[in-house]
């Protein structure tokens, strides 16, 4: 294989925790019911609006509502991206190794760009990702195989040169309009039949299988 994609929060870095203390924070000031950290492994995976929408009661879920608590989200989140935030175990000498093997690594985020960019940044400076993907006006969210694409053209690799891996049913359907093998992890934030029912061609259960469907 020529280029590996790879998801970011639940495939790379385990984000939850900030991700739940930034929503519940917002929530707390808008007198809104707060969440345990267990009940936003399914919030997660859609961008940040999709996050809010899914934490706020159904009546307040308007436009307007969800706009205005994300923007106050993002204002606390910003300035706390990895303070709960961590490498799942075997992730560090994983891409250490690809790089090692002249495999190209990109990431594909249904996060902010900014943020992608600044984690990535932070917990991987060795690594040089040959593309690194989050939402921007121009990118929109996946399932949509924009963004893998774009990847792909950047890498100059092919589809049959290139795996796809993430923890979500969100990235096995993206793997798929892509046109490529979908690899779901099961360390992620939701489960193996999750992933199962939504297409994964492999499982792996640690970071190291992967370099075995090379």
């Amino acid at each position: 294989m020529k280029l590996v994609i790879f998801d970011l929060d639940g495939t790379l870095l385990n984000t939850i925790g900030d991700l739940a203390v930034a929503c519940n924070d917002v929530l707390r000031r808008y007198n809104l019911p707060e969440h345990k950290i267990e009940e936003y492994y399914t919030f997660v995976g859609n961008g940040i609006p999709k996050l809010i929408e899914r934490s706020v009661p159904e009546q307040d879920r308007t436009p307007e509502y969800v706009e205005k608590l994300k923007i106050e989200f993002m204002d606390y989140y910003k300035s706390h991206l990895h303070d709960e935030t961590f490498p799942y175990e075997g992730i560090n000498e994983l891409l250490a190794e690809l790089q090692k093997r002249e495999v190209m690594i990109a990431v594909a985020s249904n996060k902010f760009q900014a943020g992608v960019e600044t984690l990535l940044d932070y917990f991987f400076p060795s690594i040089n990702f040959v593309a690194r993907f989050g939402l921007s006006e121009e990118v929109p969210a996946k399932p949509n195989p924009l963004m893998v694409s774009r990847i792909l053209a950047i890498a100059n690799a092919t589809k049959e040169e290139t795996l796809y891996v993430g923890d979500s049913n969100v990235d096995m359907v993206t793997a798929i309009n892509s046109g490529l093998k979908p690899i779901g992890v099961s360390w992620g934030f939701r489960s193996k039949e999750e992933l199962v029912s939504n297409g994964a061609w492999k499982i792996v259960d640690k970071p190291e299988e992967i370099l075995d469907l090379l």
